[in-house]
Order: C-alpha cells, then sequence, then structure tokens
C-alpha cells in the first residue's frame, strides 16, 4: 500500500484494536482533533506489526489484547522492526507489573481504556513529541513501588548536573544522537554520562528509568 503524503505539522496514527466499533469510535475522536490523522487501521497483532512497518506512522495505538500477535511480544516485535514509531499501549490492563515489562519491551505510553478521550489526545501527543507518557492512575501505582536500583547503588545525588540532564532527555524519548546535538557534545559522550548514570543509580532496564523517573518527578511536564 502506498504510504499517505506527510503534511508538515501533521502527528500521523496508526490504530491497532481488533474491534471495529472500537477503531471507528478512536478514529472519530482523533480526526476531531486538530493535526491530527489516523493514516491507517489493523485489526490483530500481526496486521499491526505489518502497517506500523509499512506506514511509518508517528504514533501506533495499539490494544494489547488482540488476536495472532498480542501485548509484549507485539510490541517488542514493532519496537524492534520499527523503530522510529512510537508505540502507546491502549489495554485495560492496569497491573504494576504488566505495565513495567510493556515500558520495557519499547512502548513510549500506556493508557487505559477507562480514560476520557481528552487524555488519550494529550497521550498521543506527548507520545509524539518523543516524550513518554503513563496513565495518571499506573504511574500512582507504580510510585507506591518506588524505582530502586542494585544494593548499594547511589541516589539521584550522586548524579553530575551532566548525567541527570542526559538521563532526563533519554527518558523523554530522545534519540543519542538528538541529545548529542542538543547538549553540543559527542554521542560518545552522551553514551557514557547515560551508562554511568545507570550503574550509578543500579537501574538496569528502560522500566526501572521510568519508574526512576517518575519517582523524582522528571515526567510531570509531560
Amino acid at each position: 500500500m502506498t504510504q499517505p503524503t506527510t503534511r508538515a505539522g501533521v502527528i500521523r496514527i496508526v490504530i491497532a484494536d481488533d474491534h471495529a466499533i472500537v477503531r471507528d469510535g478512536l478514529r472519530s475522536l482523533i480526526e476531531a482533533q486538530p493535526g491530527l490523522e489516523v493514516v491507517g487501521e489493523a485489526g490483530d497483532g500481526d496486521e499491526a506489526w505489518r502497517r506500523a512497518c509499512e506506514l511509518k506512522p508517528d504514533v501506533l495505538l495499539l490494544d494489547l489484547s488482540m488476536p495472532r500477535v498480542t501485548g509484549i511480544d507485539g510490541a517488542e516485535r514493532i519496537a524492534r522492526d520499527c523503530p522510529g514509531v512510537r508505540i502507546l499501549a491502549l489495554t485495560a490492563h492496569e497491573e504494576r507489573g504488566y505495565v513495567t515489562r510493556l515500558l520495557g519491551a519499547g512502548a513510549a505510553g500506556y493508557l487505559v481504556k477507562r480514560t476520557a478521550g481528552a487524555e488519550l489526545v494529550r497521550a498521543i501527543r506527548v507520545v509524539a513529541a518523543g516524550g513518554t507518557y503513563v496513565d495518571p492512575s499506573i504511574a500512582a501505582a507504580l510510585l507506591v513501588e518506588p524505582a530502586r536500583g542494585a544494593p548499594g547503588a547511589a541516589g539521584p545525588g550522586a548524579l553530575t548536573p551532566r548525567e541527570a540532564e542526559v538521563l532526563q532527555l533519554v527518558v523523554r524519548g530522545h534519540l543519542n544522537k538528538e541529545i548529542a546535538a542538543s547538549l553540543a557534545i559527542g554521542v560518545k559522550t552522551v553514551e557514557t554520562h547515560k551508562a554511568n548514570a545507570m550503574a550509578k543509580l543500579g537501574l538496569t532496564s528502560r522500566a526501572a528509568l521510568v519508574r526512576f523517573a517518575l519517582d523524582q518527578g522528571w515526567l510531570a511536564e509531560d
């Protein structure tokens, strides 16, 4: 299928849900908003992967309970094969473990289906802009158990100002090249700061980093 022409400033979205009536409702909600455009749909996990890689949307709105390829496996596959596509999970699952596993698999956002339409639109914009979005009710649950590193790991005060700056940009979804350009440093230097910061904090995964960022209030502006 031919990829639609991109209009400047328009966020392109693919909706993946196995219920046509849900897709129709989401399309109507999204396309009523300025600057948002639905460029494709998928009815199962395998089709979601194909559409994401073919159409390369800015955001893939992904239901996690679909036939064929579902949940964590689907998110990992899409994040691996279509790395430029930002995944926003839309699901009924609210378990803390499920959320952290999904974020660790490469998703940029997590939204529960009972959320109001206005919050969905906000989440799409945050994720498309490179940020990380966690449903407020889920964020509260994550903070019941704040991110902790390995025994003996240092606290946030042990980070240098530049290490903290790099880590905040990482958790907001910026690529190493983007961070390097923003801070006028080399990509290798970015990688070194990130590795040193993660090691000091005892964090070993993206999910752990997101929990830490929530605990520190780094995502509050999102």
